[in-house]
């Protein structure tokens, strides 16, 4: 995981299925889980669709309050 990477969980939004255009971070977790158990897809948004399912598996998704929280300070 590089830093910019928790960035991109906020930015990259979901580009098929039934969250299409959703943001990645916003993805709920049992959506997360089947593609843990089914398997991710290949290169960049598969990396980061694990990343989700292990922040929000492991109980981190605080880590993306701060980051949140700069962008509506941003808006």
């Amino acid at each position: 995981m590089q830093a910019e990477d928790l960035q991109r969980l906020l930015t990259i939004a979901m580009p098929y299925g039934k969250y299409k255009g959703r943001m990645i971070a916003d993805l709920p977790a049992h959506y997360l889980g089947w593609f843990a158990r089914e398997g991710f897809p290949k290169g960049e948004l598969g990396r980061l669709l694990e990343l989700m399912y292990e922040i929000d598996h492991n109980q981190l998704a605080d880590l993306l309050t701060p980051l949140r929280q700069a962008r509506q300070h941003r808006s």
